[in-house]
Protein backbone atom coordinates (compact mmCIF):
# COMPACT_ATOMS: atom_id res chain seq x y z
CA UNK A 1 0.00 0.00 0.00
CA UNK A 2 1.19 3.39 -0.80
CA UNK A 3 1.78 5.40 2.22
CA UNK A 4 -0.47 7.94 3.59
CA UNK A 5 -1.26 9.89 6.50
CA UNK A 6 -5.01 11.39 7.90
CA UNK A 7 -5.56 14.11 10.29
CA UNK A 8 -9.29 14.12 11.95
CA UNK A 9 -9.72 17.98 12.13
CA UNK A 10 -11.13 19.52 15.52
CA UNK A 11 -12.65 18.02 18.42
CA UNK A 12 -16.96 18.36 17.39
CA UNK A 13 -19.46 19.25 19.89
CA UNK A 14 -23.13 18.54 18.21
CA UNK A 15 -26.25 20.34 19.47
CA UNK A 16 -28.08 22.77 20.60
CA UNK A 17 -26.24 23.31 24.14
CA UNK A 18 -22.54 22.97 22.14
CA UNK A 19 -22.01 26.72 22.95
CA UNK A 20 -21.44 25.79 26.79
CA UNK A 21 -19.15 22.33 25.72
CA UNK A 22 -17.37 23.85 23.62
CA UNK A 23 -16.23 26.02 26.15
CA UNK A 24 -14.01 23.72 27.47
CA UNK A 25 -11.79 23.75 24.62
CA UNK A 26 -10.47 26.94 25.91
CA UNK A 27 -8.23 28.12 28.98
CA UNK A 28 -10.16 30.12 31.48
CA UNK A 29 -7.51 32.87 32.29
CA UNK A 30 -7.49 36.02 30.07
CA UNK A 31 -10.09 37.47 27.32
CA UNK A 32 -10.98 35.85 24.37
CA UNK A 33 -10.94 37.31 20.81
CA UNK A 34 -14.61 36.63 19.24
CA UNK A 35 -14.46 37.26 15.58
CA UNK A 36 -17.71 37.57 13.64
CA UNK A 37 -19.45 39.84 11.22
CA UNK A 38 -21.92 42.92 11.55
CA UNK A 39 -24.59 40.42 9.57
CA UNK A 40 -24.40 37.85 12.00
CA UNK A 41 -24.61 40.27 14.82
CA UNK A 42 -27.61 42.45 13.21
CA UNK A 43 -29.55 38.64 13.57
CA UNK A 44 -29.03 37.95 17.19
CA UNK A 45 -27.42 34.92 16.21
CA UNK A 46 -24.24 35.66 18.42
CA UNK A 47 -26.17 36.50 21.52
CA UNK A 48 -26.42 33.06 22.76
CA UNK A 49 -23.70 31.91 22.24
CA UNK A 50 -21.42 35.16 23.87
CA UNK A 51 -24.02 34.66 26.85
CA UNK A 52 -23.26 31.29 27.33
CA UNK A 53 -19.12 32.09 26.84
CA UNK A 54 -19.54 34.48 29.28
CA UNK A 55 -21.88 31.91 31.70
CA UNK A 56 -18.64 29.88 31.29
CA UNK A 57 -16.15 32.39 32.61
CA UNK A 58 -14.57 34.00 29.22
CA UNK A 59 -14.32 37.77 28.87
CA UNK A 60 -15.18 38.60 25.30
CA UNK A 61 -13.93 41.40 23.25
CA UNK A 62 -15.87 41.18 20.16
CA UNK A 63 -14.49 41.94 16.63
CA UNK A 64 -17.60 42.21 14.44
CA UNK A 65 -15.44 44.02 11.22
CA UNK A 66 -15.21 40.72 8.65
CA UNK A 67 -16.14 41.31 5.51
CA UNK A 68 -16.77 38.83 2.44
CA UNK A 69 -13.79 37.45 1.41
CA UNK A 70 -12.16 39.30 4.45
CA UNK A 71 -8.90 41.60 2.90
CA UNK A 72 -5.84 41.59 4.85
CA UNK A 73 -6.66 44.85 6.13
CA UNK A 74 -9.30 43.24 8.50
CA UNK A 75 -6.68 40.90 9.44
CA UNK A 76 -4.51 43.13 10.79
CA UNK A 77 -7.16 44.93 12.28
CA UNK A 78 -8.47 41.88 14.25
CA UNK A 79 -5.12 40.92 14.92
CA UNK A 80 -4.35 44.33 16.49
CA UNK A 81 -7.45 44.19 18.70
CA UNK A 82 -6.50 40.81 19.91
CA UNK A 83 -3.42 42.07 21.04
CA UNK A 84 -4.02 45.19 22.35
CA UNK A 85 -7.11 43.47 24.60
CA UNK A 86 -4.07 41.18 25.80
CA UNK A 87 -6.56 37.87 24.39
CA UNK A 88 -5.35 34.29 25.43
CA UNK A 89 -7.49 32.45 23.21
CA UNK A 90 -10.06 33.26 20.02
CA UNK A 91 -13.47 32.04 18.46
CA UNK A 92 -14.05 32.70 14.93
CA UNK A 93 -18.54 32.74 14.71
CA UNK A 94 -20.01 33.31 11.24
CA UNK A 95 -19.10 31.67 7.78
CA UNK A 96 -16.02 31.08 6.01
CA UNK A 97 -15.31 34.61 6.33
CA UNK A 98 -15.22 35.19 10.24
CA UNK A 99 -13.64 31.59 10.07
CA UNK A 100 -10.75 31.97 8.04
CA UNK A 101 -9.98 35.68 9.99
CA UNK A 102 -9.92 33.87 13.41
CA UNK A 103 -7.90 31.23 12.49
CA UNK A 104 -5.32 33.91 11.11
CA UNK A 105 -5.43 35.87 14.28
CA UNK A 106 -5.06 32.81 16.80
CA UNK A 107 -1.97 32.30 14.76
CA UNK A 108 -0.53 35.91 14.23
CA UNK A 109 -1.12 36.39 17.80
CA UNK A 110 0.38 33.61 19.10
CA UNK A 111 3.38 33.10 17.31
CA UNK A 112 3.75 36.77 16.78
CA UNK A 113 4.62 36.14 13.64
CA UNK A 114 4.43 38.26 10.08
CA UNK A 115 1.45 37.20 7.61
CA UNK A 116 4.08 38.04 4.54
CA UNK A 117 6.29 34.75 5.98
CA UNK A 118 3.54 32.02 6.15
CA UNK A 119 1.81 32.30 3.15
CA UNK A 120 1.57 28.71 1.23
CA UNK A 121 1.70 25.21 2.58
CA UNK A 122 3.08 24.47 6.41
CA UNK A 123 5.12 27.92 6.40
CA UNK A 124 3.35 28.57 9.59
CA UNK A 125 5.68 26.81 11.94
CA UNK A 126 4.79 28.80 15.31
CA UNK A 127 1.95 28.46 18.06
CA UNK A 128 -1.08 29.61 17.70
CA UNK A 129 -3.62 30.67 20.26
CA UNK A 130 -6.18 28.48 21.71
CA UNK A 131 -9.29 28.77 19.04
CA UNK A 132 -12.68 27.20 18.30
CA UNK A 133 -14.92 27.76 15.46
CA UNK A 134 -18.64 27.82 15.27
CA UNK A 135 -20.04 28.04 11.28
CA UNK A 136 -23.41 29.38 10.70
CA UNK A 137 -23.38 28.32 7.21
CA UNK A 138 -23.03 25.16 5.90
CA UNK A 139 -20.55 25.07 2.86
CA UNK A 140 -16.99 26.33 3.66
CA UNK A 141 -16.56 23.88 6.26
CA UNK A 142 -13.61 26.10 7.35
CA UNK A 143 -14.35 25.05 10.69
CA UNK A 144 -12.61 21.94 10.07
CA UNK A 145 -9.25 22.84 8.04
CA UNK A 146 -6.04 24.12 8.57
CA UNK A 147 -6.50 26.27 5.61
CA UNK A 148 -7.54 30.29 5.23
CA UNK A 149 -7.72 32.59 2.63
CA UNK A 150 -7.59 36.07 1.74
CA UNK A 151 -8.17 38.52 -0.27
CA UNK A 152 -4.55 41.07 -0.82
CA UNK A 153 -3.56 43.91 -2.46
CA UNK A 154 -4.80 43.67 -6.46
CA UNK A 155 -7.56 41.49 -5.42
CA UNK A 156 -5.55 38.19 -5.27
CA UNK A 157 -6.75 35.58 -3.05
CA UNK A 158 -3.85 34.10 -0.98
CA UNK A 159 -3.86 31.25 1.45
CA UNK A 160 -2.59 29.71 4.55
CA UNK A 161 -2.42 26.12 4.94
CA UNK A 162 -0.49 24.69 7.93
CA UNK A 163 -1.63 22.34 10.72
CA UNK A 164 -1.18 25.17 13.33
CA UNK A 165 -4.15 26.51 11.95
CA UNK A 166 -6.40 23.88 13.53
CA UNK A 167 -9.37 24.44 15.59
CA UNK A 168 -9.18 22.74 18.77
CA UNK A 169 -13.06 22.32 18.66
CA UNK A 170 -16.12 23.05 16.90
CA UNK A 171 -19.44 23.31 17.30
CA UNK A 172 -22.21 22.28 14.86
CA UNK A 173 -25.36 23.92 15.75
CA UNK A 174 -28.24 23.43 13.09
CA UNK A 175 -30.24 25.78 14.55
CA UNK A 176 -27.96 28.90 13.55
CA UNK A 177 -28.36 27.61 9.97
CA UNK A 178 -32.07 27.37 10.38
CA UNK A 179 -33.87 30.12 7.89
CA UNK A 180 -30.86 30.87 5.51
CA UNK A 181 -31.79 32.40 2.29
CA UNK A 182 -32.30 30.00 -0.87
CA UNK A 183 -29.23 31.71 -2.57
CA UNK A 184 -26.94 31.41 0.54
CA UNK A 185 -27.86 27.67 0.75
CA UNK A 186 -27.83 26.65 -2.54
CA UNK A 187 -24.08 28.39 -3.44
CA UNK A 188 -22.72 27.16 0.43
CA UNK A 189 -24.16 24.16 -0.54
CA UNK A 190 -22.66 23.30 -3.89
CA UNK A 191 -19.73 24.77 -2.13
CA UNK A 192 -19.03 22.02 0.03
CA UNK A 193 -19.88 19.32 -2.75
CA UNK A 194 -17.19 20.90 -4.84
CA UNK A 195 -14.85 19.60 -1.59
CA UNK A 196 -15.91 16.77 -1.40
CA UNK A 197 -15.20 16.02 -5.17
CA UNK A 198 -12.24 17.66 -5.55
CA UNK A 199 -11.03 15.99 -2.67
CA UNK A 200 -11.53 12.22 -3.44
CA UNK A 201 -10.36 13.13 -6.87
CA UNK A 202 -7.32 14.96 -5.38
CA UNK A 203 -3.82 14.31 -7.84
CA UNK A 204 -2.07 14.52 -4.52
CA UNK A 205 -2.84 13.03 -0.63
CA UNK A 206 -5.85 11.19 -1.64
CA UNK A 207 -6.10 8.45 0.61
CA UNK A 208 -8.75 6.15 2.14
CA UNK A 209 -9.82 7.99 5.12
CA UNK A 210 -10.32 11.12 2.92
CA UNK A 211 -12.37 8.94 0.63
CA UNK A 212 -14.64 7.87 3.36
CA UNK A 213 -15.56 11.15 4.27
CA UNK A 214 -15.88 12.78 1.10
CA UNK A 215 -18.62 10.14 -0.13
CA UNK A 216 -20.48 10.48 2.89
CA UNK A 217 -20.61 14.38 2.47
CA UNK A 218 -21.85 13.84 -0.72
CA UNK A 219 -24.58 11.56 0.46
CA UNK A 220 -25.42 13.84 3.10
CA UNK A 221 -25.38 17.06 0.85
CA UNK A 222 -26.62 15.45 -2.39
CA UNK A 223 -29.77 14.17 -0.82
CA UNK A 224 -30.52 17.38 0.92
CA UNK A 225 -29.59 20.39 -0.12
CA UNK A 226 -32.65 20.89 -2.45
CA UNK A 227 -34.98 20.02 0.41
CA UNK A 228 -33.05 22.41 2.69
CA UNK A 229 -33.79 25.15 -0.49
CA UNK A 230 -37.23 24.75 -0.18
CA UNK A 231 -37.74 24.22 3.49
CA UNK A 232 -35.45 26.55 4.89
CA UNK A 233 -36.69 26.15 8.64
CA UNK A 234 -36.37 21.92 8.28
CA UNK A 235 -34.21 21.38 10.74
CA UNK A 236 -33.46 17.87 9.75
CA UNK A 237 -32.04 19.19 6.55
CA UNK A 238 -30.33 21.68 8.18
CA UNK A 239 -28.57 18.99 10.41
CA UNK A 240 -27.58 17.13 7.27
CA UNK A 241 -26.22 19.55 5.72
CA UNK A 242 -24.02 20.83 8.53
CA UNK A 243 -22.52 17.94 8.87
CA UNK A 244 -21.88 17.04 5.36
CA UNK A 245 -20.05 20.42 4.84
CA UNK A 246 -18.37 19.40 7.99
CA UNK A 247 -17.07 16.20 6.33
CA UNK A 248 -16.32 17.52 3.04
CA UNK A 249 -13.96 20.17 4.99
CA UNK A 250 -12.05 17.23 6.27
CA UNK A 251 -11.78 15.19 3.56
CA UNK A 252 -10.50 18.22 1.51
CA UNK A 253 -8.18 19.70 4.39
CA UNK A 254 -6.63 15.84 4.30
CA UNK A 255 -6.66 15.70 0.52
CA UNK A 256 -6.60 19.04 -1.25
CA UNK A 257 -8.96 20.98 -3.63
CA UNK A 258 -7.93 21.30 -6.95
CA UNK A 259 -9.15 23.19 -10.34
CA UNK A 260 -12.72 24.51 -9.91
CA UNK A 261 -11.24 26.54 -6.67
CA UNK A 262 -8.67 27.85 -8.70
CA UNK A 263 -10.92 29.23 -11.75
CA UNK A 264 -13.26 30.04 -9.06
CA UNK A 265 -10.75 32.37 -6.97
CA UNK A 266 -10.43 35.03 -9.63
CA UNK A 267 -14.17 35.37 -9.55
CA UNK A 268 -14.43 36.54 -6.18
CA UNK A 269 -11.34 38.27 -5.91
CA UNK A 270 -11.99 40.31 -8.78
CA UNK A 271 -15.60 40.04 -9.29
CA UNK A 272 -16.83 39.74 -6.12
CA UNK A 273 -19.06 36.98 -6.79
CA UNK A 274 -19.79 34.84 -3.23
CA UNK A 275 -17.20 31.92 -3.27
CA UNK A 276 -19.71 29.41 -3.59
CA UNK A 277 -21.32 30.48 -6.28
CA UNK A 278 -18.10 31.03 -8.13
CA UNK A 279 -17.63 27.06 -7.87
CA UNK A 280 -21.32 26.28 -8.97
CA UNK A 281 -19.97 28.55 -12.02
CA UNK A 282 -16.57 26.51 -12.95
CA UNK A 283 -18.23 23.10 -11.58
CA UNK A 284 -19.34 21.36 -14.85
CA UNK A 285 -16.85 23.02 -17.42
CA UNK A 286 -14.05 21.50 -14.79
CA UNK A 287 -15.36 18.30 -14.22
CA UNK A 288 -15.78 18.24 -18.28
CA UNK A 289 -11.95 19.15 -18.31
CA UNK A 290 -11.15 16.43 -16.27
CA UNK A 291 -13.01 13.71 -17.41
CA UNK A 292 -10.94 11.72 -19.15
CA UNK A 293 -8.02 11.60 -16.13
CA UNK A 294 -10.71 11.06 -13.29
CA UNK A 295 -13.61 9.26 -15.37
CA UNK A 296 -13.32 6.14 -12.76
CA UNK A 297 -13.37 8.29 -9.86
CA UNK A 298 -16.62 10.25 -11.57
CA UNK A 299 -17.54 6.79 -11.86
CA UNK A 300 -17.53 5.59 -8.53
CA UNK A 301 -19.14 9.07 -7.09
CA UNK A 302 -22.06 8.86 -9.66
CA UNK A 303 -24.20 6.61 -7.88
CA UNK A 304 -24.54 8.12 -4.61
CA UNK A 305 -26.62 11.15 -6.18
CA UNK A 306 -28.06 8.96 -8.80
CA UNK A 307 -29.00 5.96 -7.26
CA UNK A 308 -30.93 4.50 -10.32
CA UNK A 309 -27.46 4.05 -12.90
CA UNK A 310 -25.40 1.90 -10.54
CA UNK A 311 -25.23 -0.87 -13.44
CA UNK A 312 -24.45 1.74 -15.85
CA UNK A 313 -20.67 1.65 -17.59
CA UNK A 314 -17.70 4.15 -16.17
CA UNK A 315 -18.08 6.63 -19.10
CA UNK A 316 -21.98 6.56 -18.62
CA UNK A 317 -21.85 6.79 -15.20
CA UNK A 318 -19.10 9.90 -15.53
CA UNK A 319 -21.65 11.49 -18.14
CA UNK A 320 -24.89 11.39 -15.49
CA UNK A 321 -22.60 12.47 -12.34
CA UNK A 322 -21.57 15.54 -14.72
CA UNK A 323 -25.12 16.58 -15.75
CA UNK A 324 -26.71 15.82 -12.22
CA UNK A 325 -24.80 18.09 -11.17
CA UNK A 326 -25.52 20.89 -14.00
CA UNK A 327 -29.30 19.94 -13.01
CA UNK A 328 -28.74 20.80 -9.45
CA UNK A 329 -27.16 24.40 -10.16
CA UNK A 330 -30.38 25.48 -11.84
CA UNK A 331 -32.67 23.53 -9.90
CA UNK A 332 -31.26 25.07 -6.58
CA UNK A 333 -32.18 28.85 -8.14
CA UNK A 334 -28.87 29.79 -8.70
CA UNK A 335 -28.23 31.58 -12.55
CA UNK A 336 -25.34 29.22 -14.40
CA UNK A 337 -23.30 31.45 -16.81
CA UNK A 338 -20.84 33.82 -15.70
CA UNK A 339 -22.58 36.69 -17.92
CA UNK A 340 -25.91 36.26 -15.83
CA UNK A 341 -23.57 37.90 -12.53
CA UNK A 342 -22.34 40.68 -15.05
CA UNK A 343 -18.79 39.15 -16.22
CA UNK A 344 -17.93 40.57 -19.64
CA UNK A 345 -16.66 38.00 -22.21
CA UNK A 346 -13.68 40.22 -22.64
CA UNK A 347 -12.53 39.72 -18.78
CA UNK A 348 -11.76 36.02 -19.50
CA UNK A 349 -8.28 36.30 -20.68
CA UNK A 350 -7.46 38.62 -17.53
CA UNK A 351 -9.34 35.67 -15.24
CA UNK A 352 -7.16 32.49 -16.86
CA UNK A 353 -4.26 34.95 -15.86
CA UNK A 354 -5.14 35.16 -12.57
CA UNK A 355 -6.06 31.62 -12.52
CA UNK A 356 -2.50 30.87 -12.67
CA UNK A 357 -1.77 32.23 -9.65
CA UNK A 358 -3.48 29.64 -7.66
CA UNK A 359 -0.51 26.92 -8.64
CA UNK A 360 -1.26 25.26 -5.02
CA UNK A 361 -4.50 24.12 -5.98
CA UNK A 362 -3.98 23.47 -9.59
CA UNK A 363 -1.27 20.90 -8.99
CA UNK A 364 -4.15 19.31 -7.51
CA UNK A 365 -6.07 18.47 -10.18
CA UNK A 366 -6.43 15.06 -11.94
CA UNK A 367 -5.42 16.46 -15.13
CA UNK A 368 -2.92 19.80 -16.14
CA UNK A 369 -4.82 23.50 -16.41
CA UNK A 370 -2.85 25.73 -18.01
CA UNK A 371 -3.29 28.81 -19.32
CA UNK A 372 -5.17 29.15 -22.34
CA UNK A 373 -7.26 25.82 -20.91
CA UNK A 374 -8.64 28.16 -17.93
CA UNK A 375 -9.51 30.59 -21.13
CA UNK A 376 -11.39 27.72 -22.33
CA UNK A 377 -13.36 26.89 -19.77
CA UNK A 378 -14.16 30.03 -18.65
CA UNK A 379 -15.78 30.55 -22.20
CA UNK A 380 -17.63 27.54 -21.63
CA UNK A 381 -18.82 28.92 -18.85
CA UNK A 382 -20.19 32.35 -20.14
Amino acid sequence: MTAWSFHPGPAIFGGSDAAARIADVLPQDGPCLFVTDKGVMSLGLANRWIAALEDEGHRLVVFDAVEADPSETTLLAAVEAGKIAGVSKVVGFGGGSPMDVAKLAAYLIGSGDDVDDIWGVERATGQALPLALVPTTAGTGSEATPVAVITCVGDEKRGVNARALVAAGTALDPDLTIGKPRALTAATGIDAMVHAIEAYTSAHKKNPVSDLYAREALHLLGGNLLLACEEPDNRKARGAMLLGAHYAGIAFANAPVAGVHALAYPLGGIHHLPHGLSNALMLRPVLEHNRAAANELYAELAPILCPDCEDEGSQSLTARLIEWLGELVVASGLEPRLRDHGIARDDIPMLAREAMKQQRLLVNNPCPIEEEDAARLYEAAW
